[in-house]
């Protein structure tokens, strides 16, 4: 069943009484006292980061070049190189639990695992350096402004715009290996995320080649990957002789046509940042598309934690991806923030009720446990069995940035 789109004066009907059911309960629930005030429970999870980043950095600081990954199906920590697309993600919690607490123990920490992935500055051969140096050292230069952090970004930004191909108007997602023997030229949703080094590289060094390529990217992307209800596919491949797109397919979601939610949120995030970075309405509308696709989908469920894809066929009894909820949230906060009216606000509730659910114990690790991850039941690629009700290192990243956003942005109005 599809929602979107639909008439503007629609829109704002269902949006105004979503909006005062939304008051309404939250209004029964203060009063009764029975749910504690978002401001506490926002607070407390942000300890839990400061716990559990701290347990992690001590477990692994024996063993070099290590980071965390996840957990196997047995309970043991699973841990990755400094080569694995997810590696920035662990650097990148500690910087905003030092931002958040000023504690130098911990910004010492941030700089032992940050110095950990600088190897990656170099890497030409997939799209995930923007993941692995910006979320590490991109946060160690926005905290301390260390010049050599500045220029691992500078390296690293230069290593991913060689993968621009002007025919094609897109940044080639993967090189050629037997997994991907099946696509020419692909382009996966995720790479929304990585154009954010190369837009901020391009301010801070005056390298307008950076922002031309992250663009014409974006544009690409909005052309080719997403549908007419602005659900987008994983990957579209593109013919490398004529420059089109020769197979559009969702290969982590359940179908090629489903809607993925780790890649809803990808894009929302994308886009929103584009606008962020360019002021182009275009972004914007883009941007607004998909969070209406998201937080009007008749199987969102009322806690706003996704199902791992919006038409798996066994909704209600999928296993909910709490990485993807972490991703819309602090989107979501953000996006809130550029939208007027009604709009804004929405999205703003359902950021909320994210960070409310995933601030408790039904997501929300108690400290000292689930391998020193933060959140639990994250979902990694449900189609092939692997890390399916996991905790995940991108998944603790994106909710303590959205902690962060909703204490700098919304909890001293």
């Amino acid at each position: 069943m599809r929602t979107w789109p639909i008439a503007e004066k629609e829109y704002i009907m269902i949006v105004k009484l979503g909006m005062t059911l939304l008051l309404l309960v939250g209004s029964t629930s203060a009063k009764a006292g029975d749910t504690p005030r978002l401001e506490t429970l926002v607070n407390n999870a942000l300890d839990v980061a400061r716990v559990q980043s701290t347990n992690m950095a001590l477990s692994l600081k024996d063993q070099p070049g290590l980071l965390p990954k996840t957990l196997a199906p047995d309970g043991r920590l699973e841990t990755c190189g400094p080569d694995w697309w997810t590696s920035g993600f662990f650097p990148g919690v500690l910087w905003y639990v030092y931002e958040n607490t000023g504690d130098q123990g911990v910004k010492s920490w941030a700089q032992e695992y940050t110095q950990r992935v600088e190897s990656q500055k170099n890497v030409t051969s997939h799209h995930d350096v923007g993941f692995m140096i910006f979320c590490s050292f991109g946060n160690g230069y926005r905290l301390t402004k260390d010049a050599k952090y500045r220029e691992v970004v500078r390296t690293a930004a230069h290593s991913l715009s060689t993968r621009f191909n002007p025919a094609i108007g897109a940044l080639r997602s993967w090189d050629y290996a037997p997994w991907t023997s099946q696509w020419q030229y692909p382009v996966i949703i995720d790479n929304m995320m990585n154009l954010e080094i190369l837009m901020w590289s391009a301010r801070e060094f005056g390298i307008r080649e950076y922002s031309r390529i992250a663009t014409t990217h974006a544009n690409t992307t909005m052309r080719d990957h997403f549908r007419k209800d602005y659900s987008s596919y994983h990957v579209v491949s593109y013919d490398t002789a004529t420059g089109t797109p020769e197979l559009k397919h969702t290969a982590q979601g359940y179908s090629h046509e489903s809607a993925w939610a780790r890649g809803q949120g990808w894009g929302l995030y994308g886009f929103t940042m584009m606008y962020r970075e360019t002021g182009d309405s275009a972004y914007l509308r883009q941007a607004r598309g998909i969070a209406d696709f998201i937080v009007h989908h008749p199987n969102l469920p009322a806690d706003k934690i996704p199902y791992w894809d919006f038409n798996a066929p066994g909704i209600p009894d999928e296993v909910r991806d709490a990485s993807a909820a972490a991703i819309i949230c602090s989107a979501l906060l953000e996006l809130s923030r550029y939208v007027d009216g009604d709009r804004s606000g929405v999205y703003r509730v359902v950021a909320e009720t994210q960070l409310r659910h995933l601030s408790s114990p039904p997501y929300l690790a108690e400290k000292c446990t689930n391998g020193n991850f933060i959140l639990k039941h994250g979902v990694g690629h449900k189609p092939k069995g692997t890390e399916v009700d996991v905790p995940l290192a991108y998944a603790d990243y994106y909710f303590v940035e959205a902690l962060m956003r909703y204490k700098k942005w919304y909890m001293h109005e």
